[in-house]
């Protein structure tokens, strides 16, 4: 549901959510790219930092107040994301853990003395 909104307002917004943030570098005096500071960027680089705010910004108001304080120290709308996603659907391994679980009390699930259907 939240992946339609965000492409609803602009496609890009999701590949910053799943992918990262759109970088803003220049070449430093050994020829290493560094993140630019504001005083260095150009209308491109304000509307790359435009779009990763947007997308955060999404992110973030689509969120209860219980969500708020699990996500206070990301910085990224990647890191948000990232951070809800495994809150809500876990590891890979405690996906696989909790599967065999539910697996586990199905096969045991049996009808009680006394209960009826």
């Amino acid at each position: 549901m939240m992946r339609d909104h965000i492409i609803g307002e602009d496609y890009e917004l999701w590949d910053i959510v799943t992918y990262g943030p759109l970088a803003t570098t220049k070449k430093n005096a050994e020829v290493v790219d560094v993140p630019k500071i504001r005083a260095d960027c150009t209308v491109e680089d304000l509307k790359k930092w435009e779009k990763n705010a947007k997308a955060k910004k999404w992110l973030v108001c689509g969120l209860g107040p219980d969500e708020h304080s699990r996500i206070q120290s990301c910085t990224t709308a990647k890191d948000i994301w990232d951070t809800l996603q495994v809150a809500h659907e876990g590891t890979p391994q405690v996906k696989r853990s909790r599967e065999i679980l539910l697996y586990s009390q199905y096969e045991n699930f049996t009808m009680k003395e006394g209960e009826t259907i």
